[in-house]
């Protein structure tokens, strides 16, 4: 142990409480793997002495990894492993001021419940329920399109609308995928699925696989929207960096009553042929105060995947703005 650095010890148990050793093997990790995460992402040495743990480094940093070790000691309670993913969201959370002790938002999927994250998760979700258009823009693994699916399914089954729609632009990312064989169900089906993915976890195969039969989900290139009104329906288009102007006021004045509308997207990700102007980008600039319409802003800080992915999103960001 480096004598030289600041130390600081965390009990997790008592004389009249004392901590429970299967709780503590769960919360180390296998071979401490827990551990080694957390001192990884704060930079602090963690030495454990029992229900004892020695914190090495910083003095923010180790007031941080107390708050985290006492929070994911609490998690080992009904004897389940702690997932990566969960470790490192605490992590992060514990880490923002502004992120500690805040009720997050959450909504009962028939397969599981879906619970923001994170401030802007949060906000997110909020929105959903408060405005009839909502824009929720970042960059990829923020959760937007996840959480707007989940959103639709709540309603869907609280007889909130009678469908849910989703809707994405057919356009490559940067490659020529030639032609594609099939009907236009098949033609499409690459694109859609991520929201697919969604609507299996959260309802199951069987069930979206019937409900869309009955039309009660239905998945559509955003060309085949022209013409038609969607009233009492739940609307998500993904991927809205990739519409045109056209493309994008056509959609919006599709809206109907009774209607909840999503348009989600990463205006830092535009695949639209060199020249286009993004109706997502357009789409911000003039609607940001229309009353009826909100827009959540995600950051790198809200990405819940691996943390890699939002160092390398800042990374692009910070090359971005200096180039």
């Amino acid at each position: 142990m480096n004598q030289a650095l600041p130390a600081k010890t965390i009990s997790l148990g008592s004389v009249d409480s004392p901590a429970d050793n299967n709780r503590l093997s769960i919360l180390c990790g296998e071979r401490h793997s827990n551990i080694a995460v957390i001192e990884q992402e704060l930079l602090v040495k963690c030495y454990q002495q029992g229900a004892d743990f020695v914190l090495q480094g910083n003095d923010e940093k180790i007031n941080i990894a107390g708050k985290v070790l006492r929070k994911l000691y609490s998690l080992t309670q009904n004897g389940q492993g702690l997932e990566p993913a969960k470790i490192y969201q605490i992590i992060r959370n514990m880490s923002e001021p502004d992120e500690q002790n805040i009720e997050y938002e959450r909504v009962q999927a028939p397969l599981k419940q879906v619970t923001a994250k994170s401030r802007a998760q949060s906000e997110y979700m909020h929105a959903i329920d408060k405005a009839d258009v909502v824009f929720g823009i970042g960059p990829a693994g923020t959760g937007k399109t996840y959480l707007a699916v989940a959103k639709a399914v709540d309603a869907l089954i609280n007889d909130e609308v009678s469908r849910i729609m989703l809707v994405r632009p057919v356009v490559e990312a940067g490659e020529n995928l030639g032609f594609l064989p099939g009907d236009i169900g098949q033609k499409i089906d690459p694109y859609l699925r991520p929201l697919y993915d969604a609507l299996y976890e959260l309802l199951g195969f069987e069930r979206v696989t019937k409900l869309i039969e009955k039309n009660a989900i239905e998945l559509a290139p955003l060309a085949y929207m022209r013409g038609r009104t969607l009233s009492d329906a739940f609307v998500i288009m993904d991927e809205a960096q990739n519409t045109t102007v056209a493309q994008m006021k056509m959609l919006l004045t599709r809206t109907g009553f009774g209607s909840k509308v999503v348009i989600t997207g990463d205006v830092s990700q535009v695949d639209l042929p060199k020249g286009t102007y993004s109706g997502l980008k357009h789409a911000l600039s003039i609607l940001r105060n229309v009353n009826g319409i909100l827009v959540t802003q995600f950051s790198g800080k809200d990405i819940v995947r691996h943390p890699l992915v939002q160092r390398i999103v800042e990374a692009y960001d910070k090359n971005e703005r200096h180039s």
